[in-house]
């Protein structure tokens, strides 16, 4: 019989006793990954934000901006950014925009206690924003988003995730008179967030082509966002529009990104975790530091165990690349007609191996900070210490149902 592995000895070992399904993370790696981000960020004389999205765990998001080099917060919701001002984090920069008036609210509220940017890219945000921060008696920040989809025949074909309508420096600087006509609103930078070059898996095993391929596009859709930024930067300067904050970014991309010379900070979350998606990159490596266990609690045949639950499904374009992956012990694998459900988990062990039942397996989710979604508390492994660690649903934070 082969050995379950050193890696899952340890991890059986800090769960023993815990109530399964149970979530981990091993602090060493997340350290590693960690000084992996800063390492070119720091480098080329910028700070790394910290995506709360790819992480949504107080504790994890202090530990980041406690290193050298990080500073600061990318949010995805109003009501969470209040909830972090509320908890003592600080520079704030809110990525996703909103009208709505209760969030409007919550970003002066959280306005009050540190400094909170928001990103806009509609003139009905800036009338909600400038509305509600004229009651209050405060200045907003705003950051205008530019969309930096490939777009290598026109409109025919869009490579990217779609996000503002401001697509060019001209759409830029117009958007940023317009925030300086506007009552108690202030403009003070610009994010593009490059999704299509920095979430792009390109490098598959047993698909040459394939990787060639996605990487010959990265480079190509590379040259495009350089030029888009760089040309931002000077219209924006021309026009006398300071930019306290420029930022890009994506842990996919850190390398690349971190060596533009217009850009003030690069933005990065899931490689902390390093979630399975990004097991297909050629020039960046990151070690898995998140994962979750489910109790192995059937054998229907010899070589394969039922564990209990196990559904955690990523979000986008559906395919089996969503589903979790069970990583130790090594070798392990899914059934393709079964996947991962809701109450149940069929797992192929590798040949020798076998995990009784009550036995966790351990699985690898998709994305980053979905995990957190599913679980009250992370186990936080550091050596031989085990220390709990509320997620945002532990806290009693659910900002987007």
């Amino acid at each position: 019989m082969q050995a379950l592995g050193e890696r899952y000895l340890r991890f059986q070992k800090a769960l023993d006793g815990a109530p399964l399904p149970a979530a981990l993370v091993d602090l060493a790696a997340f350290d590693r990954n960690l000084a992996r981000l800063l390492a070119p960020v720091v480098a080329a004389g910028k700070t790394l934000r910290v995506a709360s999205k790819s992480v949504r765990v107080p504790a994890l998001l202090r530990r980041a901006l406690a290193a050298k080099g990080a500073r600061g917060v990318m949010t995805y919701c109003a009501k969470e950014t209040l909830a972090l001002a509320e908890d003592g984090f600080e520079d704030l920069l809110l990525a996703y925009p909103t009208v709505q008036r209760s969030d409007q609210e919550a970003l002066v509220a959280a306005s009050k206690r540190t400094t909170v940017s928001v990103v806009c890219d509609a003139v009905e945000q800036l009338e909600a924003l400038s509305s509600v921060a004229g009651v209050a008696g405060v200045e907003g920040r705003v950051i205008a988003e530019v969309d930096l989809g490939f777009r290598p025949v026109g409109d025919t074909v869009h490579l990217g995730v779609r996000r503002s309508p401001l697509r060019t420096a001209t759409d830029i600087a117009a958007f940023a008179d317009r925030v300086a006509r506007t009552p108690h609103l202030r403009f003070c930078g610009v994010m593009g967030y490059e999704a299509h070059i920095a979430g792009l898996g390109d490098s598959f095993a047993g698909k040459q082509i394939v990787s060639a391929a996605r990487r010959a596009l990265k480079v190509r859709a590379q040259r495009e966002v350089e030029r888009t930024r760089g040309e931002i930067a000077t219209v924006l300067r021309a026009r006398g529009h300071a930019i306290e904050t420029y930022n890009g970014g994506g842990s996919g991309s850190v390398d690349w990104t971190s060596r533009e010379p217009w850009l003030t900070e690069v933005t990065a979350g899931s490689g902390l975790l390093d979630s399975h998606l990004f097991d297909h990159y050629q020039d960046i490596r990151f070690e898995p530091a998140a994962y979750f266990a489910l109790q192995v609690v059937r054998r229907p045949k010899a070589g394969m165990v039922t564990c209990l639950g196990g559904g955690f499904v990523a979000s986008g374009q559906a395919g089996v690349d969503r589903l979790p992956i069970p990583a130790l012990p090594e070798g392990c694998a899914l059934l393709p007609l079964e996947g991962a459900g809701e109450v149940q988990t069929p797992v192929v062990l590798p040949a020798g191996v076998e995990v009784a039942l009550g036995e966790p397996i351990f699985f690898r989710h998709a994305k980053a900070g979905e995990l957190a979604e599913h679980f009250a508390e992370y186990h936080l492994i550091d050596g031989a210490r085990v220390e709990l660690a509320p997620t945002y649903r532990g806290r009693g934070w659910c900002f987007l149902g």
